[in-house]
């Protein structure tokens, strides 16, 4: 998928995030979006996502050529954040089965291969509301990896996860985050260094 970005700035209030961000994703390629705690990372990453409206500028979002309109932006992308809700009262099994009633499972998996990548086989009929901060991000970068689309964006990914997580979400990426257009936004090292390009939020702030 690819995604182009042209003169894209969010300001809240009177305040300029970022501005006059030109940049674009092509398909299959990995970037990294960097920069220090408050730089707007979140805020891009929501925009690139539709969760957000851009102050000035335009995205447009391509498929094998073909541009997409705006009401078929979602259906091409996924998602993950630890600010993003779970629903607590639901059992793990049940949160599969609700996420991928609204987006497409990768080709090839099943859900025991999704709760075998989880290493929750025993939880699946365990309300979320009782799993542990780091279960909980488990399940949101699962959800969002085996959905089935062209652009992953990822919001801080290791968040809650020890040093075993950490390498779970290695793994995680590195099986099943290929042929996609990847993004990251991050400020440590571990969660984004099999990106291929970098994009410095610092770089838009002259303003």
């Amino acid at each position: 998928m690819k995604v182009v970005l042209e003169n894209i700035g969010r300001r809240f209030n009177q305040e300029w995030i970022f501005k006059s961000l030109s940049y674009t994703l092509e398909p299959e390629k990995s970037y990294a979006v960097l920069g220090s705690n408050g730089s707007g990372k979140s805020t891009l990453i929501q925009l690139i996502a539709g969760n957000l409206s851009s102050s000035e500028g335009k995205m447009n979002y391509e498929i094998e050529g073909k541009k997409l309109e705006p009401e078929e932006v979602y259906q091409y992308i996924s998602l993950a954040a630890p600010y993003l809700e779970l629903i607590e009262e639901f059992t793990l099994e049940e949160q599969l089965d609700f996420h991928f009633q609204f987006k497409k499972q990768l080709a090839g998996t099943t859900k025991e291969t999704l709760l075998e990548t989880l290493s929750l086989k025993g939880a699946q009929h365990k309300a979320i509301k009782y799993f542990s901060s780091g279960m909980k991000q488990r399940v949101k970068l699962t959800l969002a990896v085996f959905s089935d689309t062209p652009l992953l964006l990822l919001d801080e990914p290791t968040a809650n996860l020890d040093e075993q997580g950490i390498d779970w979400y290695r793994s995680l990426i590195s099986q099943y985050g290929v042929n996609r257009t990847l993004v990251v936004c991050s400020n440590q090292q571990h969660e984004y260094d099999y990106c291929t390009h970098q994009i410095q939020l610092a770089d838009y702030k002259n303003f």
